[in-house]
């Protein structure tokens, strides 16, 4: 195979691994590549570099996201300077994909922060009622080890932010891509550029208007942590609380239609109304989730009681015609047979977080 030949297949087949996420470091990418395509039998000099899969895992995401992917970049970028601008004080800097504009399906907004105190950049995210987890990640690089603080929040867009001490901020970064500084925007920065990039959008209040923005991911976890404090009768809930319940019927549910996501959704969310009125909980959920869910997943919430007696065989016969009309009753009985099934003692079941980020990203790759 001529070496050039070779070289274009790796960086096709590194890229593929990286855009579908089944890689996410550019050396194991290029070595499973060439297990793949010619058992590992290759030249150092025949791996493609770094840049070139990169560029190929654009060009997936040109094929694959078309105008969407453009349309995202827009309001990645806004987002990053709305938390930008909340976490003026520890001099943020816009640095990564959203910054060079090479974007994919799951990308994070990557921000560097410079303070010595984790406490006080939690502080602030605590005050704006932002969700996050902190992780403390130890590298080993050139032989030496270094420990990384990140912090990664929950939003609308995922975003990484790498906590660095305050003295490192005007230290120049290297990529390891290409070995030389990596572009970065503070955020007057990156005002000037989205002022440069998208004349059309009037910054301060597009801006303002993503501050507004109620993200549901954050209400749905509000709305289903309560869960775990119900206690169900032993006698048709064998498992337990709620919120195991509610989560072993998710996971059933992913398990049938896995790119549904209102159907898992409601899978989720349908007992939420448990932990604020027992005595209703279909409507009292369907309340709380108002204007944050679609039609189609509260119809498949208000009528899965009526679903679960119409297994049972106990649904009155007008009841049954009228469920049966609908276009969705196949799956609204598939709901009913997850819900019936996920009520088992000691079976393994996602965490909630685990459940709410499969949805989110969901989301993002259908463009919700």
């Amino acid at each position: 195979m001529a070496n050039d030949k070779l070289r274009r297949q790796l960086a096709w087949e590194a890229a593929r691994l990286m855009y579908t996420r089944e890689e996410s470091e550019y050396f194991r990418a290029k070595l499973k590549a060439a297990r793949r395509i010619c058992s590992g039998d290759v030249k150092p000099r025949d791996l493609p570099s770094n840049r070139e899969i990169r560029d190929q895992v654009q060009a997936f995401a040109r094929l694959h996201e078309g105008q969407r992917r453009t349309e995202n970049l827009r309001d990645m970028r806004l987002e990053a300077l709305r938390l930008m601008r909340v976490l003026r004080t520890f001099r943020p800097r816009l640095i990564g994909s959203v910054m060079t504009g090479h974007i994919r399906q799951g990308s994070d907004i990557d921000l560097h922060l410079f303070s010595d105190s984790i406490e006080a950049v939690a502080a602030v995210l605590d005050e704006e009622g932002v969700s996050y987890e902190i992780e403390r990640k130890l590298v080993r690089k050139h032989g030496e080890e270094r420990l990384f603080t990140h912090v990664h929040v929950d939003d609308r867009f995922p975003f990484e932010l790498t906590v660095y001490p305050a003295g490192k901020a005007h230290y120049v970064f290297k990529s390891s891509i290409t070995g030389k500084a990596i572009e970065r925007a503070s955020i007057a920065e990156l005002e000037q550029m989205l002022a440069r990039e998208y004349p059309e959008a009037v910054l301060d209040q597009t801006v303002l208007e993503n501050e507004s923005r109620v993200d549901p991911f954050q209400i749905y976890e509000m709305l289903l942590l309560p869960l775990e404090q119900v206690k169900e009768s032993r006698e048709y809930h064998p498992e337990g609380d709620a919120l195991y319940h509610s989560l072993q019927v998710f996971d059933l549910a992913r398990d049938e239609l896995p790119y549904d996501e209102e159907f898992l959704l409601a899978a989720l969310l349908h007992d939420v109304g448990k932990a604020i009125d027992r005595r209703d909980h279909t409507t009292a959920g369907l309340e709380a989730l108002e204007g944050l869910i679609t039609e189609r997943t509260a119809w498949f919430i208000a009528h899965h009681i009526e679903a679960r007696d119409y297994l049972d065989g106990t649904l009155g016969a007008r009841n049954r015609r009228r469920l049966e009309a609908s276009p969705d009753f196949e799956e609204l009985v598939l709901l009913a047979e997850c819900d019936r099934d996920g009520r088992a003692v000691g079976v393994a079941a996602p965490d909630l977080r685990e459940a709410l980020d499969y949805l989110r990203e969901l989301s993002r790759t259908c463009g919700a």
